[in-house]
């Protein structure tokens, strides 16, 4: 069932009975774009790339509709965009704005239901089982949401149905400003022919795996010996089918818990590939610096670091070393970082992209790591720790104060004006 916020229905339409959950995830339609499109009225009907320039090797963060006719999508390189689309506004975003109008998105289905879930800045799930917290229809709910959404200047699309899957895949059949409905009972009929790919979770390789068995679509997918599935999948190739055919039980989550911050990280694209040893490993100390520096603003200490190596735009590696206490200091995950390198790079090698991620913060209830290593014994490795600790907060608190160049080191000063300009969207996982 389709319908469209500038064709709701009025008060006379029959009311469909809704018989178990209701589950909703709202999607804002292309939603970096959209805002910027109504910040600028000028640039409204025309295509808006938001993302990095093509000259520092950037890549789309989101296009508005008028530039998606043209082929361009969400992370594709700014160059390959250009190239289609000559004639687009390009801007590199403004996050802060895009947070602010997130809020208020969010805060109108906080309006609706307790049971709300953000997932990302631009969609949330949502749970409107009649009788839980109110006894109105959710497919007029979703109406309202999508109502109010316009007229704070952007809009939405909402897929409803009984569980996540089904409402994450409805969301994205019909834009912008679908609304798609599955009724309870129609899960199946509705996920049958579509691809498995239509599915989260299931990337190409996936996919790829799936249809070595013979399994193309959600229908094959759900009737797939479910032994078959565990061999190749392990415990998640049983819940796939389960997912494919409609059978998944979801729980949303209150919007009151704080969602849990599982990594904290930083990635840096150059804009020319790094080879020289010395080059990587002052990147890599650069990227642990942000890093380091996100995770004294969030009071954060981890004990596990990744390391993330681009060798171009379709090939990278990942490695991770678990240290032998809590830290929040760039000098001790960082230096861990570069000792990383010896497994994912070899000389010769060529360098598009460096990540660095700090996790297992569940666990950093102890006292956190000396620069050199063990627990920290000792009256002068304690003297240092709270030294550099020290330092690095003032650190911290001068750069807050008065911009990233009042106090730069050698690692910063060597990348700066040489990496990647797209819109750091402050997301705390690769």
């Amino acid at each position: 069932m389709r319908d469209d916020v500038d064709r709701s229905q009025g008060s006379n339409t029959p009311v469909l009975a809704w018989e178990g959950p209701a589950i909703g995830l709202l999607d804002l339609d292309a939603f970096f774009a959209s805002v910027e499109q109504l910040d600028h009225p000028e640039w409204r009907g025309r295509p808006v790339i938001v993302g990095g320039s093509a000259e520092r090797r950037g890549v789309v963060s989101t296009a508005s509709y008028e530039a998606r006719r043209f082929g361009v999508h969400s992370a594709m390189p700014s160059a390959t965009a250009r190239r289609l689309c000559p004639d687009a506004i390009w801007t590199q975003g403004n996050y802060a704005r895009y947070r602010e109008m997130s809020d208020r998105v969010m805060a109108l289905l906080c309006a609706e239901t307790p049971l709300v879930e953000q997932v990302s800045i631009d969609e949330a799930f949502f749970d409107v089982t009649p009788g839980r917290f109110s006894r109105e229809d959710p497919v007029e709910i979703c109406r309202r949401v999508q109502r109010r959404v316009s007229e704070l200047g952007v809009t939405c699309s909402i897929g409803i149905g009984v569980n996540k899957t089904v409402a994450k895949i409805a969301s994205e059949r019909e834009k912008p400003r679908g609304l798609t409905v599955v009724l309870p009972g129609t899960e199946r009929h509705f996920l049958a022919p579509l691809p498995v790919s239509a599915m989260s979770g299931v990337g190409p390789a996936t996919e790829r795996r799936l249809a070595q068995m013979g399994v193309r679509t959600l229908g094959e997918l759900s009737r797939t010996e479910v032994g078959a599935l565990q061999r190749e999948f392990g415990v998640l190739g049983p819940r796939m089918a389960l997912r494919a055919a409609g059978l998944e039980r979801s729980r949303v989550s209150e919007a009151a818990a704080p969602e849990e911050v599982k990594s904290v990280s930083n990635e840096r694209t150059f804009e020319r590939d790094l080879t020289a040893e010395g080059e990587i490993c002052a990147a890599v100390r650069h990227v642990s610096s942000v890093v380091g520096r996100r995770l004294r603003r969030k009071g954060l200490l981890g004990r596990t670091v990744t390391l993330k190596v681009k060798y171009d735009a379709n090939r990278g590696r990942t490695a991770q070393h678990r240290l032998s206490g809590p830290t929040d200091d760039e000098r001790v995950f960082g230096e861990a970082a570069v000792e990383l390198l010896d497994e994912l790079w070899s000389p010769g090698e060529h360098v598009r992209l460096i990540g660095v991620g700090v996790s297992g913060f569940d666990e950093s209830c102890g006292e956190q790591l000396s620069l050199f290593g063990g627990s920290g014994e000792g009256e002068d490795a304690d003297l240092l720790r709270r030294d550099r600790s020290a330092l690095g907060r003032v650190t911290d608190e001068l750069r807050e104060r008065f911009g990233d160049e009042v106090v730069s080191y050698g690692r910063d000063l060597r990348f700066r004006g040489h990496t990647s300009d797209t819109m750091p969207m402050h997301k705390d996982a690769f």
